[in-house]
């Protein structure tokens, strides 16, 4: 893969931890559950929005059948 690509895909990565965050300050979730999740992507962006993707989100993962 040639470099430029990287550099898409990390604006790709950037835009989703930012939309991640903005979800996680509009949720219910307590200030410190919202300040540490947020502070996990920011830190380790794509293993913390991953990791917030399937741990962190209220709601199912999948949908029921």
């Amino acid at each position: 893969m040639p470099m430029r690509n990287y550099g898409i895909i990390g604006l790709i990565i950037l835009v989703l931890d930012i939309l991640a965050i903005v979800e996680i300050f509009k949720s219910g979730k307590s200030i410190m559950e919202k300040l540490l999740w947020s502070i996990f992507i920011i830190v380790a962006p794509l293993l913390g929005l991953i990791i917030y993707w399937l741990f962190g989100r209220s709601g199912p993962i999948l949908p029921k059948s």
